[in-house]
C-alpha cells in the first residue's frame, strides 16, 4: 500500500501570511523575513509559537536551515525536515508534514522560507556549480536551461512566442488585482511588449522571466481534528505527490515532458480528483514556458496544446481558468524559491480571502511546485470541508 494511504484530509492548513515583499534592505535580514511571516501566519491560525512543535525549511543560504531558523524563532521542534529539492521543496513539505501529523510525530507544523535576493543584487544566493559536461557551453544559469525546453516545444508543437507572451500578459493582468504584487500598479502588459522586451536566452525575453524580489512566507498546518475547533477555515490536504526524473538539464528524458506527470498523477489518485474538478490552479511560473507545460503535464490540456490553451486570455481574469490568481512568480513576487507562496494563493482561495481577484465557489485548488531546472515536481490539491465531502 501506498505510504499516503488513508491521508487524505487528515491535515489541514489553519494559517498563511508573506513577510514585506519587494526590496527590503537595508534593516532586513532573511531570517527577519521568516519571522515576520511566521508571526502573521500564527496569528491568522489563532495559535501561539509555543504551539509548533514540527518545522520544516528549506534555504538557499543556510546548510542546517532547521536549526538556524528554530534558534532564531525561538522554537524547540520535537520533529523537523529541512528536504530542499529546490523551489518545490514547500509543496512537498506539505505531504511530509501531513504524513508527520497524521503518524504522531508532532501536532502543529510550521513551513517557512526566506530570502533577500533582490537586495543582495538579485543574483543566486549560492551560485550553482555547473556540471562538467555542461559547463563548456557556459549556459546562463537557469535561463539557458528553460529556454531549451522552451525552444523544443516550439520545435516539436509549434508553440509561438505569441504563446509565451500570453502567459506572461495574464500574470501581469492577475497581478493589477493583487496590492501585495511588485507590479501592482504598473499596467497591464500587451504581447508585442513581451516580444520587444530584451531577448535574455532564446526564446525567452526578459518579460518571460520571472521577478527578482525580497520576501518571505510561512505556513501552519495541524490535525483535521484541531482545525475544526480553532475557529478559522481549513484548507484541508486532499491529495499529494512528488517526483524527480533529473537533475542537470541535459539528463532530462524529454525536454517537453516533465516529472508532473508522476507528481500529479499521485496527487489526483490520493485525492480521488480529476483536472476537471480544479477550480484554482497556482503554478511555479519561473519562467513562461513553465505554465505550459504543468498545463499539459498536469492534465488540463493534451500534450503540445499549452500554447494554443493559454491563447485570448483563457487563464487571465475573466478567462475559462483560473491561473497563478496573485500574479505569479512573473508579476507578483519571485524571492528565489518560489513555492510556499503558491500555498499561500490557494488557502486564501479556499478561503474566500482573495479580494478583487477572488474566484466564485472554490472548493479545490491545486498547486504545482518546480526545483531546479525543471528537475523536481511536487503537485498538492487543497480543498474546503465541501470538497473534503
Amino acid at each position: 500500500m501506498s505510504a499516503t494511504a488513508g491521508l487524505r484530509g487528515r491535515a489541514a492548513v489553519v494559517g498563511v501570511a508573506e513577510s514585506d515583499l519587494g526590496q527590503v534592505a537595508p534593516g532586513l535580514t532573511h531570517f527577519d523575513l521568516m519571522g515576520q511571516a511566521t508571526a502573521r501566519a500564527l496569528k491568522d491560525a489563532g495559535l501561539k509559537k509555543s504551539d509548533v512543535d514540527g518545522f520544516f525549511c528549506a534555504s538557499s543560504y543556510l546548510p542546517f536551515p532547521t536549526l538556524d531558523v528554530a534558534e532564531y524563532l525561538g522554537i524547540r521542534p520535537v520533529y523537523a525536515d529541512s528536504t530542499n529539492i529546490g523551489g518545490s521543496s514547500f509543496v512537498a513539505h506539505l505531504l511530509h508534514a501531513s504524513l508527520a501529523i497524521a503518524s504522531g510525530l508532532c501536532t502543529t507544523a510550521l513551513i517557512a522560507y526566506g530570502s533577500t535576493q533582490r537586495s543582495d543584487g538579485g543574483r543566486l544566493v549560492s551560485p550553482t556549480k555547473l556540471l562538467p559536461w555542461e559547463e563548456a557551453y557556459r549556459p546562463r544559469y537557469p535561463v539557458s536551461m528553460y529556454a531549451l525546453a522552451a525552444s523544443r516545444h516550439m520545435h516539436e508543437f509549434g508553440t509561438t512566442r505569441e504563446h509565451l507572451a500570453e502567459v506572461a500578459v495574464a500574470a501581469r493582468d492577475w497581478a493589477q488585482l493583487n496590492p501585495k504584487a511588485f507590479t501592482y500598479g504598473q499596467g497591464p502588459l500587451t504581447v508585442d511588449e513581451v516580444l520587444d522586451s530584451r531577448m535574455i536566452s532564446h526564446p525567452l525575453t526578459s518579460r518571460d522571466c520571472c521577478l527578482v524580489t525580497d520576501g518571505g512566507g510561512a505556513v501552519v498546518l495541524t490535525s483535521a481534528e484541531r482545525a475544526r475547533d480553532l475557529g478559522v477555515t481549513p484548507a484541508y490536504l486532499l491529495g499529494g505527490g512528488e517526483a524527480t526524473w533529473h537533475r542537470s538539464i541535459s539528463q532530462m528524458p524529454d525536454l517537453t515532458t516533465t516529472a508532473a506527470t508522476d507528481s500529479g498523477r499521485r496527487a489526483y489518485a490520493m485525492a480521488g480528483l480529476k483536472p476537471a474538478d480544479v477550480d484554482v490552479v497556482q503554478l511555479y511560473d519561473a519562467f513562461t514556458i513553465n505554465t505550459l507545460l504543468f498545463l499539459e503535464d498536469l492534465g488540463f490540456c493534451a500534450k503540445g496544446e499549452g500554447g494554443a490553451f493559454v491563447a485570448d486570455g483563457r487563464i487571465a481574469p475573466g478567462g475559462e481558468l483560473a491561473v497563478n490568481t496573485n500574479g505569479g512568480g512573473l508579476a507578483y513576487c519571485h524571492p528565489g524559491m518560489y513555492g510556499i507562496f503558491l500555498i499561500i494563493e490557494a488557502v486564501r482561495q479556499l478561503r474566500g480571502e482573495g479580494g478583487a481577484r477572488q474566484q466564485p465557489n472554490v472548493n479545490v485548488a491545486l498547486v504545482n511546485g518546480n526545483g531546479g531546472v525543471l528537475s523536481s515536481q511536487a503537485t498538492a490539491l487543497l480543498g474546503t470541508a465541501e470538497a473534503l465531502g
